[in-house]
């Protein structure tokens, strides 16, 4: 069992930062590649990002590719997600997800985070 906990989230204008942290806790944290999923009101959960066990592989949706910046720091149990140059449209709730597997499949990750809102003002 890992338990998950995101943090960071709030109200930015566009073009601004935030930086969200996800907890962990239970299992080695380690042993779990880490994404970043969102969903906005109305629309389906997506892919935002996503890193391997050890960090050295890193992968992004599109839309956000460039923007923003996904690491971990395995000693902390946590992972990070550095957001930049915000738009309106990254207005979401933000969840912090654990897989056996880096991958953008929501159906890969088992464990889920409560979710942290994010909303950006233009």
């Amino acid at each position: 069992q890992v338990q998950l906990v995101e943090s960071g989230g709030g109200l930015v204008q566009a073009g601004g930062s935030l930086r969200l942290s996800c907890a962990a806790s239970g299992r080695t944290f380690s042993s779990y590649a880490m994404g970043w999923f969102r969903q906005a009101p109305g629309k389906e959960r997506e892919f935002v990002a996503a890193i391997s066990r050890s960090g050295g592989s890193t992968y992004y949706a599109d839309s956000v590719q460039g923007r923003f910046t996904i690491s971990r720091d395995n000693a902390k149990n946590t992972v990070y997600l550095q957001m930049n140059n915000l738009k309106p449209e990254d207005t979401a709730v933000y969840y912090c997800a654990a897989s056996q597997a880096s991958t953008g499949i929501i159906s890969s990750y088992r464990y889920w985070g409560q979710g942290t809102q994010v909303t950006v003002s233009s």
